[in-house]
């Protein structure tokens, strides 16, 4: 493992004091381990991003190009969702029973 290097950052106090809690309660011995462990989970959430732009949006960005014609018209989406949302609220104000 490379040598460390030092950084000084500013947090805000909700943010320093959630750390703070995490060392007191004994999930991370430092504060360094609470952000490395915080950078780690950035960058795979950052690579699984990636990866789901290239393997599924590029994919499917190329075929709305060479084809047009699928696609689903905003307007009749957005109704689709009323709908269902519709449908939701219905059925959460009818009587269980």
């Amino acid at each position: 493992m490379p040598s460390p290097e030092k950084r000084t950052f500013s947090l805000p106090a909700e943010q320093a004091d959630y750390i703070d809690s995490l060392v007191a309660g004994g999930a991370y011995a430092s504060g360094s381990e609470v952000v490395r462990a915080g950078l780690r989970a950035l960058q795979e959430r950052d690579a699984a991003v990636e990866k789901w732009l290239r393997e599924e949006v590029v994919g499917v960005c190329d075929a709305m190009k060479t084809d047009p014609g699928r696609a689903i018209p905003a307007e009749q989406v957005f109704a689709t969702i009323r709908a269902r949302h519709a449908d939701r609220l219905k059925r959460r104000r009818e009587p269980q029973g």
